[in-house]
């Protein structure tokens, strides 16, 4: 018996996926904020939600400049980056209560990084038994709550 999973979300992803501009770039030269997913904005670097995350709450922190690599920025970057990251897993811990966090910077198209331009890293809130299971059995991923909704718990979190 064949399954399906409808998933009707993943199509603006692949008739948007050709852009040519930098959807970062886009994002935080903009003021729609909830638009745009932003959840933070810091003095040199930003937090956004992830449109097309890998589990629920995956957040990344990214430069306001376009960079290529963690070479390319400034120290002041640098740092506000890995304080931002450690401001996305104090929220995370607090709303969602994970287990733990896989956190990460995938440098270049062979090491999975989807914007390759654009330096950024990856927080990803993990659970004892999460559905990441399903990528690999069924290439499919379960995402339970609206990004919308995160955004808004986010927005809620103190800053310091």
């Amino acid at each position: 018996m064949t399954k399906q999973l409808w998933a009707p979300w993943r199509m603006d992803y692949i008739r948007n996926n050709t852009s040519a501009g930098c959807f970062m770039c886009e994002a935080f030269s903009r003021d729609e904020d909830r638009k745009n997913l932003i959840a933070r904005r810091g003095e040199t670097c930003a937090v956004i939600l992830n449109r097309y995350p890998y589990t629920n709450g995956h957040l990344m922190v990214a430069p306001y400049r376009h960079l290529p690599d963690l070479e390319s920025m400034s120290r002041e970057e640098r740092t506000e980056m890995l304080n931002l990251a450690a401001w996305c897993t104090s929220c995370l811990s607090r709303m969602m209560h994970p287990h733990g966090f896989n956190i990460g910077i995938n440098l270049g198209e062979v090491a999975g990084a989807g914007l390759k331009d654009h330096v950024h890293l990856h927080v990803v809130p993990r659970w004892s038994g999460d559905t990441n299971f399903m990528p690999v059995f069924g290439e499919t991923r379960v995402i339970p709550q609206a990004l919308e909704e995160v955004w808004d718990q986010l927005r809620e979190q103190p800053t310091d």
